[in-house]
């Protein structure tokens, strides 16, 4: 395993992370991710990602009870506010209101008395800036978190919050951003103002739910007991990469990461680390053998030969538009009444 820091900061993870997202849904044990976890500790991964609202909240107190008796000093613990926990008007966004009962409720669940690291999931528009940034300030202050980061926010409100983090002498110090082979958005405007700004990258869906995988084969039917069947299981993102002309291009990939000793889901997810703004990759798994096996890619170098081959491939069904970017998060100020 490799070890990065997170951006400028001090701090310091793995850059192969494990999160629980899609592990602990409704279609998966208790006993799943417990094995998951014993996994990712079992290949040298401290970092571990998670957010209050997967899986209807449960997933914080599995990851809980999962790193039960791990020396809490030896690990990174990141988790997420925004998403909706509950009924009320004020059980989503970020609000002052929200912020300051999510983080407790996070850590009851989590078992724990701070995180690491602690982000706003997505921008709320219908908050003034300066009422989230103020109470991220208050759970630092409080000893509840380290560090501040966001997720999936544009580089327009990550210059603005970053700012204010300034002013409020809290670190601001990441974003956790979508970003594999086939979805580049974060390139193009993200990771320059995150670099020019001294924040680490938090890369999420590195192997594209598990197209860059390449189990999906075109032509063929779908792998029993894999993400594309599971409806309860995140499937709704995977769609988008499930048509011939995107599987085709990943299949190509196969002789290329054969001839490094690879699978495509290392070869993948080493394109991924080859970036040096990238801190670290979460990585999900349905089974902890998937840790063990994609965990291995932590070390691997890809020369520039292959780097340019794996673009060459994939080039053609490549995501790029940054205004994907602003499309993941609510657009109006209005979100939160509709």
């Amino acid at each position: 395993m490799d070890f990065r820091h997170l951006g400028r900061s001090g701090l310091v993870v793995s850059n192969v992370a494990y999160g629980n997202w899609l592990t602990q849904s409704a279609s998966r044990s208790e006993e799943t991710e417990l094995a998951c976890v014993r996994a990712a500790l079992d290949a040298g991964i401290t970092t571990f990602d998670t957010a209050d609202v997967y899986a209807d909240t449960t997933a914080e107190e599995s990851l809980g009870r999962a790193l039960k008796g791990v020396r809490r000093e030896g690990v990174e613990i990141m988790t997420k506010v925004f998403a909706p926990t509950g009924p009320g008007r004020n059980d989503l966004g970020l609000s002052r209101k929200h912020i300051l009962e999510s983080i407790d409720n996070s850590l009851r669940r989590l078992g724990t008395d701070r995180v690491d690291v602690y982000q706003a999931h997505r921008y709320d528009p219908s908050v003034p800036l300066e009422e989230t940034m103020e109470a991220l300030a208050d759970v630092v202050r409080a000893g509840k978190a380290h560090y501040i980061g966001v997720s999936e926010w544009t580089a327009g409100q990550i210059r603005q919050g970053h700012a204010l983090a300034r002013e409020l002498r809290i670190p601001f110090v990441s974003n956790q951003s979508q970003y594999s082979a086939l979805w580049r958005v974060p390139e193009a405007e993200v990771i320059p103002a995150c670099i020019e700004l001294g924040m680490g990258q938090i890369v999420w869906s590195p192997l594209a739910q598990g197209v860059l995988t390449g189990k999906y084969v075109p032509g063929q039917q779908w792998p029993v007991q894999s993400r594309a069947h599971d409806t309860n299981d995140g499937s709704g993102t995977l769609v988008g990469w499930l048509k011939d002309d995107v599987l085709t291009r990943v299949q190509q990939l196969r002789s290329l990461a054969a001839d490094l000793g690879l699978t495509i889901a290392q070869l993948s997810l080493a394109w991924v680390l080859r970036n040096p703004a990238v801190s670290t990759a979460v990585l999900g798994a349905s089974r902890p053998e998937q840790i063990t096996e994609n965990a291995k890619a932590a070390d691997v170098q890809l020369d520039d030969e292959t780097i340019a081959r794996i673009g060459t491939a994939l080039a053609p069904v490549a995501t790029t538009d940054p205004v994907e970017t602003e499309n993941s998060s609510p657009a109006s100020p209005d979100w939160r009444l509709a």
